[in-house]
């Protein structure tokens, strides 16, 4: 009878997650004796236990039971222990960052612990008593091992540079992590972009996405045809175990099915790369803004006159093609109190400074007068024609110049009506803000914009249509928000303002955008 009530009991246990500890048998009672519950402690998080049972994984509150048996923690002297892999780009500088900053607004003292090998700790001890609370590790690895350490239930997050694959959700789903495609289990923790790089001395300042591509794929293999000196290109790319040498390859030659270029220098990290092509003239280079180094960026072009830099608002917006967000990805179980607290102070303004200081792009929005705009506005005039005629250029700027645009905006994944990552995360953050009241008492307009492959027409209903996707996204995420203390519009003006060059598939994408106006 006892077993039958443990069964019906356990159902009801709520299935979260704790940190890992050595697996040793343990029996759980409840202190009236009614229900026991026995198998192999996986877990611990100073609040829950989490067993492999003959009922499968779940996961108890320990304040209902009592622990018996050799695998049993210690409750008075709990330490929260969180293990992070992969990117060396997010855990060498961007973390450790993190961890000092919430450790002085938490009031501990932090202490780095080498840890050996690619691994560096961080020991958080309470500054009033001096008892260790908490330990944060990091393995520096690569994308690839960092989804490997955390299916293999070896880190309780994976630090990544692209978004997970498909085999690694099937498999993480099998694991019992949950659905890494989720919302929830991917967090932007910052952004980046990738952009091509040359030698200062590199007279050539410009190339466009499709000569890029090329040259990465191997056919395109001399300067001259760039406008530089007839002299072959040295081509260098990260790691391919990297999420920025993987990146490279899914942002430019996946999209036409190029192949990769065998004769690549590749590099496995940002210092050797910076430095080697740097010191060679003829090197052409793809590494993220962050890893620039000494080299010099070139702009990506286009026939029809735009060029496009990563500036920090350009990667914000999401103008700027080549945006390569830092992901945390978290299985579906339940952390510690700490690292819970962790993980919500990366969401705070404050931590948005840090990830600024350490050199990369934080998702802080920002207002954008319309008096900084210029170069868009000329754009539009000088892109003007028969089927955007002044009439439409005149209402675009009636309606928009009382506004200003949030750096907040949104880009859906190449044919698809799903939002990209970084969008995703835009709607997350701008439903916190309104939840916040933040824009109490203010007017939002969500404004759609599209290309120019077809009649300007049928674009400004699809521009429209996508504007109000984004709308009902915000809103279905700000359950708390009152709306009936702020003011949304929606408006369209299809192609009336192009980012890119409608030429490619990537100006495409770029002009095919829903932008946030406030007042």
């Amino acid at each position: 009878m006892t077993m039958v009530r443990a069964a019906i009991t356990a159902a009801l246990f709520v299935f979260t997650m704790v940190l890992p500890v050595a697996a040793q048998d343990v029996t759980l009672r409840s202190y009236d004796g009614d229900v026991e519950i026995s198998g192999n402690l996986l877990g611990f998080d100073g609040e829950f236990y989490r067993l492999d049972t003959i009922y499968g994984e779940l996961t108890v509150d320990g304040s209902g039971v009592a622990c018996e048996g050799p695998g049993c923690p210690n409750l008075e002297n709990f330490v929260a222990r969180l293990v992070f892999s992969g990117a060396p780009t997010i855990g060498k500088v961007l973390m450790p960052a993190l961890i000092e900053a919430f450790a002085i607004r938490g009031d501990y003292d932090v202490t780095r612990q080498d840890e050996g090998g690619n691994e560096i700790g961080y020991a958080l001890r309470d500054r009033k008593n001096d008892e260790l609370v908490g330990e944060f590790i990091f393995r520096l690895t690569n994308t690839d091992e960092g989804f490997a350490d955390l299916l293999a239930n070896e880190a309780d997050i994976a630090m990544t540079l692209r978004e997970a694959r498909t085999d690694e959700v099937s498999r993480a789903k099998a694991a019992g992590l949950g659905d890494l495609s989720a919302p929830g289990r991917a967090r932007v923790l910052a952004l980046d972009a990738l952009i091509p790089v040359v030698a200062p001395s590199n007279p050539v300042q410009g190339i466009t996405m499709p000569q890029l591509a090329e040259v990465l794929a191997g056919r395109l293999a001399n300067w001259k045809a760039l406008g530089g000196p007839d002299a072959p290109i040295d081509v260098h790319l990260w790691d391919e175990r990297t999420g920025i040498g993987q990146a490279s390859v899914d942002h430019l030659l996946g999209p036409g099915g190029l192949p990769e270029n065998n004769r690549v220098r590749r590099h496995a990290n940002g210092e050797d790369f910076a430095e080697a092509v740097a010191d060679d003239p003829f090197a052409l280079g793809l590494t993220t803004r962050s890893e620039q180094g000494n080299t010099w960026e070139l702009a990506l072009t286009g026939d029809c006159g735009f060029a496009l830099t990563a500036t920090r608002r350009a990667v914000k917006t999401e103008d700027y093609p080549l945006t390569a967000p830092l992901f945390l990805y978290l299985p579906a179980r339940r952390f510690p109190k700490l690292a819970r607290e962790f993980l919500a102070y990366l969401r705070d303004p404050s931590a948005q400074l840090v990830i600024r200081r350490a050199g990369f792009v934080d998702q802080a929005p920002e207002d954008i007068d319309i008096n900084a705009q210029g170069d868009r506005f000329a754009n539009a005039i000088a892109q003007a024609g028969p089927e955007v005629g002044l009439q439409e250029l005149q209402r675009m700027v009636r309606v928009l110049a009382p506004l200003k645009r949030l750096t907040t905006t949104f880009r859906f994944e190449p044919a698809s009506v799903r939002l990209d990552a970084q969008s995703r995360s835009n709607v997350e953050q701008l439903a916190r803000a309104l939840e916040l009241g933040l824009y109490d008492a203010r007017r939002l307009v969500f404004v759609g914009f599209s290309d120019g492959d077809g009649a300007a027409g049928p674009n400004r209903d699809i521009a429209r249509r996508r504007a109000e996707t984004v709308e009902r996204a915000v809103k279905r995420a700000a359950e708390t928000a009152n709306f009936d203390r702020i003011t949304v519009e929606i408006d369209a003006f299809g192609e009336a303002m192009p980012m890119a060059c409608d030429d490619t598939a990537w100006g495409r994408q770029v002009n095919r955008r829903v932008e946030v106006w406030v007042r």
